[in-house]
């Protein structure tokens, strides 16, 4: 069992008013609602860095079928408060992108530094008559998550528009091994009603990738938490309903 600080017992105390504990009786693993979470995460994000609120949803699907194995992009409304770093890859369209906001554009100058190991960018938009060279690049950037994709909208020929997605707050999102699936939804800092806001979108397409072929209970928990801070259990069914 995973121990904890002095500070995390103490942030767990302050939110609810007592100290964390396994008992179902404890009042930490009683699901709430989703302000009612957001509120519980804000009180509990005490680093001194202004923390990432993220989610987590697991879902009764098998990320092993095909069919089952769900992945997409939202657009959060209010972003997630991070200067997101964009790289293009193409041959012909550097001005367009630069124009848009990406940080660096560009077809071999950039494919030379990828191949030296090069990753520091968090999303790479590529058109896809590039995809031939950047594909064989799939050992480097794989693993990272970088490699362009045309279901996340990173493969192309509108970069300027996918620019300016991604710097707006469109995030992607895949479902892990587990049928889990994780993405930040703001800062700590952010007022409770755009976290709301931002968490709604987030669950409300998941809600829609609902596969046909899954069955039985779609979304079986949400989670809530800042980056140092405590999870908060969501009650996934009241959420759900709020949805439609």
């Amino acid at each position: 069992m995973q121990k904890h600080g002095k500070r995390y017992h103490n942030v767990v105390k302050k939110a609810w008013g007592t100290a964390d504990g396994q008992s179902k009786e404890n009042p930490r693993h009683k699901p709430v609602s989703i302000q009612e979470a957001v509120s519980k995460v804000k009180q509990t994000a005490s680093a001194k860095f202004d923390e990432s609120v993220d989610i987590a949803i697991n879902l009764g699907i098998d990320p092993r079928k095909a069919d089952q194995a769900i992945r997409g992009t939202v657009s959060l409304p209010h972003g997630i408060g991070k200067t997101v770093r964009v790289t293009v890859v193409t041959r012909n369209q550097e001005a367009a992108a630069l124009a848009a906001g990406a940080d660096e554009a560009g077809f071999e100058p950039i494919l030379e530094k990828i191949r030296g190991g090069w990753t520091d960018t968090d999303v790479i938009i590529a058109t896809p008559e590039v995809m031939g060279e950047l594909g064989k690049l799939g050992r480097i950037l794989g693993p990272r998550g970088l490699m362009p994709n045309p279901k996340s909208g990173t493969v192309t020929q509108d970069v300027a528009n996918a620019v300016k997605e991604v710097k707006a707050g469109k995030i992607e999102y895949r479902v892990d091994k587990a049928g889990n699936v994780h993405a930040s939804v703001g800062k700590a800092s952010f007022e409770a009603p755009k976290l709301v806001d931002n968490i709604n979108t987030f669950l409300g397409t998941i809600i829609r990738a609902k596969p046909a072929t899954a069955k039985g209970q779609y979304v079986k928990s949400v989670t809530i938490s800042s980056t140092m801070g405590p999870g908060v259990k969501v009650d996934a069914q009241e959420a759900i309903k709020a949805h439609g």
